[in-house]
């Protein structure tokens, strides 16, 4: 919703006067009072929708295919999840103070045309999910086909004609809008409870037991050897949710208050997906057990039970939870990005379907045909996101203390625009931070850069930018005001 110009928009922070229509359209504009309804529920039910899903699960299988045992993977996930929740929340503050989604606060530190770049590089990767997301949806209800029509397994082109209904399904949800994602998020996330409880409780009985399940030991035999899959393991388990800890913005917009979102986060990002993560563990294990190897993906897994009013029901779970999990986390955020980049002809909508199309485009099915490849998915795309999460964090917190000025970050010409537009210093630091952090892919001496990416790129960018931007370190702004006081020119 629109604030006229000249009343009362963010909840903290000034109404919305002068826009450039470059720069603005309904769903970049500051949410509204009226609009901040989300409470700690929301945001524990967002991560708890959002985690339990097909590609949390595989993530924990990977680990177990690496290598690891149930121990070492669930610790793995848990620090990434840890680690990442610290550039969450960081992040979210501004959305929740100002009520701006994530291609307007990134305006604050790349300038109001320079913000694309940052967007684009994060909604490209949010595409490449969407695409998996989509592919994997696919299958199960290619899976729940072949249950209920035995024939059709050999029929190849029933998984693609899935593949596209399921594509189509979730941009109709996207042409619904985003309260749609939390009506759907509210009440699938109890659902996901007990639905995950009977697939691990059927799964537990089949192997006989949480022993034979967990019983497989690590197959690192020193110290060194196991760190040396850890490291880049654990870049993985970081860069998993990389993207959302940039556009989490998008989502604490609609706080009700900054402890709704702190408290929610905190407590359900990373409970859910160490739960969820276990869950992948002990089944992967236990269809060890059972089928005589692990089975990492759960769509197979489910389309081998011999009771198919279970295997049907499980693959009802999966695809509510996958619906979830790509319209949250895969559409949102470049919906939005797109919308940046012409806010008087994109719309969240478009911005949405071109999300779709995108991730159709990147061809999901080559990424997800091998653990190892899926793993090396995330290792690649948090070298390129890390660096964007330091810079917004280190301008935010350490250049602005934490006041923005809300009008000037949608017009040209103010605060924001530094030359043209652009923060060349947010663009350098950029550069220099992917280069260190993705370096080591082609220079095998140079690897452990790589295998720590993300980490690389959000210590060098960020430090790098705040160096820089030191001498130009911008006046405390009232921001319980309209001002337009120019505090930071580079």
């Amino acid at each position: 919703m629109l604030a006229p110009a000249g009343t009362q928009g963010p909840a903290a922070g000034p109404g919305l006067v002068r826009v450039d229509p470059r720069l603005f359209n309904d769903d970049l504009a500051p949410t509204v009072p009226a609009r901040r309804t989300w409470t700690t529920y929301n945001y524990i039910a967002l991560w708890f929708s959002m985690s339990m899903e097909v590609t949390t699960y595989m993530l924990a299988s990977s680990l177990i295919a690496g290598g690891m045992n149930w121990k070492q993977a669930v610790g793995t996930i848990l620090l990434g999840n840890l680690i990442v929740l610290i550039p969450m929340l960081l992040n979210a503050h501004a959305g929740a103070k100002y009520g701006i989604p994530f291609p307007v606060f990134v305006r604050a530190s790349f300038g109001t045309r320079g913000a694309n770049v940052p967007a684009v590089l994060r909604a490209v990767v949010a595409c490449g999910w969407f695409g998996i997301q989509t592919w994997i949806g696919g299958q199960a209800i290619a899976q729940m086909v072949h249950i209920l029509a035995p024939a059709t397994e050999a029929v190849p082109a029933v998984g693609w004609v899935c593949f596209v209904g399921f594509w189509l399904l979730n941009m109709a949800v996207v042409w619904r809008g985003v309260e749609s994602i939390r009506f759907l998020q509210s009440y699938s996330a109890p659902f996901m409870l007990v639905m995950s409880a009977l697939l691990l409780g059927y799964m537990l009985r089949k192997a006989g037991g949480f022993g034979p399940m967990l019983a497989a030991p690590s197959q690192f035999a020193t110290t060194g050897a196991f760190l040396r899959y850890f490291v880049p393991a654990l870049t993985g388990m970081v860069g998993y949710w990389a993207t959302l800890s940039l556009n989490i913005p998008d989502f604490t917009r609609y706080a009700k208050n900054q402890d709704a979102q702190i408290v929610g986060q905190a407590f359900g990002l990373p409970v859910a997906m160490t739960l969820y993560s276990f869950l992948g563990i002990a089944c992967t294990s236990a269809s060890a057990v059972i089928f005589g190897k692990p089975i990492w993906s759960p769509v197979e897994l489910l389309g081998r039970f011999h009771q198919p009013w279970l295997a049907f029901l499980g693959l009802i779970a999966l695809l509510v939870a996958t619906l979830n999990v790509n319209i949250g986390a895969n559409v949102v955020g470049p919906s939005n990005d797109f919308a940046n980049l012409n806010p008087e002809r994109i719309s969240f909508r478009t911005g949405g379907l071109i999300t779709g199309v995108l991730g159709m485009a990147i061809m999901p099915w080559k990424l997800m045909a091998s653990s190892h490849n899926y793993l090396g998915w995330l290792v690649d795309y948090s070298g390129l996101l890390g660096p964007v999460a330091g810079i917004m964090v280190a301008d935010y917190f350490l250049v602005r203390r934490t006041k923005l000025d809300v009008n000037a970050l949608y017009r040209r010409g103010g605060l924001y625009e530094y030359r043209n537009g652009f923060n060349g210093i947010a663009l350098l630091a950029l550069g220099v931070g992917i280069f260190a952090a993705l370096i080591g892919r082609f220079v095998p001496s140079l690897d452990i850069l790589f295998k720590t990416a993300w980490f690389v790129g959000f210590f060098l960018s960020g430090g790098l930018y705040t160096l820089l931007m030191a001498g130009r370190r911008a006046k405390p702004i009232d921001d319980t005001r309209s001002n337009d006081r120019k505090a930071v020119t580079a």
